[in-house]
């Protein structure tokens, strides 16, 4: 339920005009928000201190206390909030407005309107645009406005009333009610860029207001050409359960990390030249929870990353094991593709390293690939030398512009000595 509070806006003077007239009418705009749980300072003793039972026996006769915990600071009352209190962006702003005839005299066309005036717009708030026929004295009419903030800096709410008095006069004033939005969260943004053209995007959402956040929601909305899977659960059983527990409150200045990973969509996935272009990845939506249970939403713009640059030949893994033997062959998949848009002619080359080996004949060709075409290429090697190995040595050479493409630690692997036991 909400409670009508008076909103300690800052009013600016009337239009000069209209300043040294005195009006029929009155306007009053009050801000509606919610009340707050009462809260009261306990003060306790020793029992065989001077004051006794003294201060729990007032404790317990004070109607704002909870009935046998009489010690919390937090009581079962409401109280009205005694100011204007913070706005924050993505909030809705919500306003009573009142116009009181405090003449003796009827007043006709009565026309109420409310705009709000933000950095870069004008907004109408009125509920209706119609004139009101009369207002017979002691009569007021009402109206609630509501605004879903998304501007953060200065906003004026400005309130005009225009009216006729019964000789026939035209009269108009307006007030001017200025207040500060403000920003509850701090957005950054990560963007990690993987081979497999896979893009993970780390959120850290941190709480800048005075009080707790409940986090409602936090999701990543796509782009066209991406599927997105949230990596902010961990699987318990049958259920998952949230990586942040079971509360899902943020305290003031606290700061929360949200892991996405984007996939691109099977019809975009073979289009190497389109996704390799791809900078916009989404939005971020948060939806949160404040004193008693007011929402706020808040929608970033397009997240855009830095496209990885592949140059005309991009050579990614398709299979590899994470652990080989040492001195045993080993296969692995390469994935050759033609970012370029024209056809090319490769060889493939294979230069060993101190620790690793390849098996097979260099130097042979791959024949031709159309623009956006891949090609899937089985390659064997060893390695003979124990630990984490790089896989370094493979060498693209285009036959047509004589142009070659070396490709060093594009992938590591464990190697294992299998003639030694884990226990020794």
């Amino acid at each position: 339920m909400k409670a009508k509070v008076h909103s300690g806006l800052s009013q600016h003077k009337m239009d000069v005009n209209q300043a040294k007239q005195e009006h029929l009418l009155a306007l009053k705009v009050m801000r509606l928000t919610k009340p707050t749980l009462f809260t009261n300072m306990p003060v306790t003793c020793e029992d065989r201190d001077l004051p006794g039972d003294l201060f729990g026996r007032l404790m317990r006769e004070d109607p704002s206390t909870i009935k046998g915990a009489e010690t919390l600071m937090l009581g079962e009352m409401l109280t009205l909030p005694q100011n204007f209190g913070n706005i924050f962006l993505g909030e809705t702003f919500s306003s009573y407005i009142s116009v009181h005839n405090d003449s003796n005299q009827v007043v006709k066309d009565i026309l109420v309107k409310a705009d709000l005036q933000t950095s870069s717009q004008r907004l109408n708030l009125s509920a209706s645009n119609s004139a009101v026929a009369e207002l017979k004295p002691e009569c007021c009419i009402d109206d609630v406005i509501h605004h879903e903030v998304k501007e953060i800096g200065t906003h004026i709410l400005v309130c005009a009333v225009s009216y006729t008095t019964q000789s026939g006069d035209k009269l108009y004033f307006r007030k001017f009610f200025k207040f500060q939005v403000l920003k509850p969260l701090d957005v950054k943004t990560k963007f990690y860029n993987a081979e497999t053209d896979e893009v993970f995007l780390e959120a850290q959402i941190q709480n800048i207001t005075t009080s707790p956040m409940f986090m409602e929601k936090v999701s990543l909305e796509p782009s066209m050409m991406y599927n997105v899977t949230e990596l902010n659960t961990v699987a318990s059983g049958k259920e998952c359960e949230s990586t942040f527990g079971k509360m899902l409150y943020l305290q003031p200045m606290d700061t929360r990390q949200y892991l996405y990973c984007l996939k691109p969509k099977p019809e975009f996935a073979e289009k190497a030249g389109v996704i390799k272009g791809v900078t916009v990845i989404g939005k971020l939506d948060i939806v949160w929870k404040t004193n008693l249970g007011e929402r706020g939403r808040l929608q970033t713009s397009q997240l855009q990353r830095m496209a990885p640059g592949y140059g005309d030949v991009r050579l990614s893994l398709e299979f590899i094991p994470d652990t080989v033997n040492l001195e045993e062959p080993f296969d692995i998949t390469c994935k050759i593709t033609n970012c370029s848009e024209r056809t090319m002619d490769l060889l493939l080359e294979m230069c060993n390293t101190r620790s690793v080996h390849w098996c097979g004949v260099s130097g042979r060709q791959l024949g031709k690939l159309s623009p956006s075409g891949s090609l899937a290429i089985p390659l064997k090697l060893l390695s003979s030398v124990q630990g984490l190995q790089s896989i370094s040595g493979l060498r693209l050479t285009d036959t047509f512009l004589k142009r070659t493409y070396e490709y060093d630690d594009i992938a590591q692997v464990c190697v294992v000595c299998p003639y030694l036991s884990p226990e020794s």
